[in-house]
């Protein structure tokens, strides 16, 4: 992406201010017209002052502060006004930068919101470089705007203005003044190459550091177990070093450049005095004593670009390596989720029935996760999915609610294709209850409703004895209204097992729904469960053998695919995988001791 791409880009989000640009740009012209206000007023004054000095009468000391008392009231008014006028240019130009900002970010929200799950799950997309893509993103890309309309045009129109006049004055002067320019625009275009490969690491290495530390904060109780606390540090202090040499580097090409243009603009001052001098010298037509203070000004206003682009041009050149990052999430239209010609939508009937046939499936990451895969699972039953870890029955569960879409093969739900579900009518229709589920920032009643926003208290009520929450949420001082990030791992498991209740939905999934749960509690919920499973289809995954035992079907995976498969009592007589793991769950429970302690 070029500056030109950079700023096509960011049109949209300008173009609905057009009223607040109208009034930049006026406020802009206006304002770069004041700037040529001291440089007119310095070359009359000068002219003016040495006309005094040789009149044939002698020097009047009234008609000297007549002269002076003019030049102050000038350049006193013009500063007041020049003041309102910058003012007026800053406020407009601010309110479209916060604006714009605003709307890049509701953009990117909404945006990554209708992607895929895969989208999140591939490689340079974890959240922490999500997050700094984001963030960087909309910083650089807003500081663009601010640079754009209120730094540089009023500088570069001031520019133009200065060297136009220049040019009415003496062409050869402004010949010279406008010689200097490409020259430095040519060794600016030469340091925008030579660093934007740095920039580029640089920005790689932040996003590292940033998902390091997401990491850090996440695995605390883990490093502080392990006593992994130095070796946590030592890998951001190796990482934090890489990003101080790549930000060194950086600006050790960027002050050589800086240098270098600096030296090119003081070369045209001097040879702006010397022209303008050498004219006075010779008596050129036009040429004064004030005409060399006039242009020396003027030359000013012209530099006065360059002297800026230093910074500028360094935050174009961040805003181009982020505005990549950024408009890539804007611009992923083969992540979204696409619509279509729905043949199921929301408030049909569902019974239930799940069919896979012959379903391959490969993470983004390249985990080969499901392999040829085929199964039914019934309306209205219980079927179980067993395996040992990385078998693929969390895979099955992504699959059925289209969280992703299979390499090959076919999904249907009652007949019909997934791929032909409108996905919010399907998910409408799906309660999941994941091992780890995520509590919201919020008060508790708030975490509940999230499984059906229009609930009213006395159903989150409901929801939380059936989940055997609400007494302890009651022993809370603020009850309902307590903040649900404070409740323990059991706690906030319950908490998401009580949406599914208020969501009441006709197919249930439930991923180790008890792995955070006491074993009263754990029995306490497989009773709910029991109940609530009557008459929906469910599909469980659990290594807990009482909640397989109680299942109608049982699927035996193994590497992505169906080994075995029949009722509980059915498949462990087969011998094989179930048998070995089932028989693996007793002993790891010692039920023949827990056997003798019961007789």
């Amino acid at each position: 992406m070029g500056i030109g791409g950079l700023l096509k880009s960011l049109l949209p989000y300008v173009l609905p201010y057009q009223w607040l640009l109208v009034a930049t740009l006026a406020l802009t012209f206006v304002g770069s017209l004041m700037a040529q206000v001291n440089a007119v007023v310095l070359d009359r004054a000068v002219d003016a002052i040495n006309d005094l000095l040789h009149l044939e009468e002698g020097f009047q000391w009234s008609d000297a502060a007549r002269i002076l008392l003019i030049v102050s009231l000038v350049l006193l008014g013009k500063e007041v006004l020049a003041a309102v006028i910058t003012f007026g240019q800053r406020y407009f130009g601010e309110k479209i930068r916060i604006n714009v900002s605003r709307d890049l970010s509701l953009r990117v929200v909404d945006r990554i919101l209708t992607f895929r799950m895969a989208y999140f799950s591939a490689d340079g997309n974890e959240p922490g470089k999500l997050q700094t893509r984001i963030d960087r993103g909309i910083m650089s890309l807003s500081n663009t705007v601010k640079n754009f309309f209120i730094d540089i045009l009023p500088l570069f129109t001031s520019a133009v203005l200065a060297l136009v006049l220049m040019f009415a004055a003496n062409v050869y002067v402004g010949l010279v003044a406008l010689a200097i320019i490409p020259v430095y625009f040519w060794i600016t275009t030469v340091q925008g190459h030579r660093m934007r490969g740095w920039r580029h690491r640089v920005f790689g290495t932040h996003q590292q550091l940033n998902h390091g530390i997401m990491n850090i904060i996440e695995s605390m109780g883990v490093i502080k177990s392990f006593n992994r606390e130095r070796v946590e540090a030592a890998k951001q202090a190796a990482l934090q070093e890489q990003s101080t040499d790549q930000q060194m580097q950086t600006r050790r090409i960027s002050f050589i450049f800086e240098g270098l243009k600096t030296f090119v603009e003081q070369i045209g001052t001097v040879l702006i005095i010397i022209l303008t001098a050498y004219l006075v010298l010779i008596d050129y037509p036009g040429m004064t004593i004030g005409k060399i203070m006039y242009h020396v000004l003027l030359f000013s206003n012209v530099s006065a670009p360059i002297r800026q682009l230093h910074r500028i041009y360094d935050d174009l050149n961040d805003a181009l390596v982020y505005a990549e990052g950024f408009f890539g999430i804007i611009n992923a239209e083969q992540e979204v989720e696409k619509s279509g010609e729905w043949k199921v939508t929301q408030g049909q009937r569902i019974e239930g029935r799940f069919e896979l046939r012959n379903v391959d499936f490969t993470y983004p990451s390249g985990t080969h996760a499901i392999r040829d895969l085929s199964m039914t699972i019934l309306p209205g039953r219980t079927t179980a999915l067993v395996g040992l870890s990385g078998a693929g029955k969390s895979t099955i569960v992504n699959l059925l609610d289209k969280f992703y879409a299979p390499d090959s093969g076919t999904i249907t739900l009652d007949g019909v294709p997934l791929s032909q579900w409108n996905t919010e009518a399907l998910r409408d229709n799906i309660g999941l209850v994941l091992q780890k589920n995520h509590i919201f920032s919020g008060t508790i009643e708030e975490n509940i409703r999230y499984g059906r926003p229009d609930a009213s208290f006395d159903e989150v009520v409901e929801a939380a004895r059936k989940a055997y929450i609400y007494d302890q949420v009651m022993a809370l001082p603020e009850g309902f209204a307590s903040n649900a990030l404070q409740l323990s791992g059991g706690q906030q498991q319950r908490i998401a097992i009580a949406r599914m209740f208020l969501k009441n939905p006709p197919i249930i999934f439930l991923d180790e729904p008890t792995a955070s749960l006491d074993a009263i509690a754990t029995e306490q919920i497989k009773n709910s469960i029991d109940a609530i499973k009557q008459g929906r289809t469910v599909i469980v995954i659990s290594h807990n053998i009482g909640q397989i035992i109680d299942s109608d079907m049982l699927y035996v995976l193994d590497t992505g695919h169906v080994v075995q498969s029949g009722t509980p009592s059915e498949v462990y007589r087969q011998g094989g995988l179930y048998k070995d793991i089932f028989d693996a769950s007793a002993r790891s429970m010692n039920v023949d001791k827990i056997a003798d302690t019961l007789a």
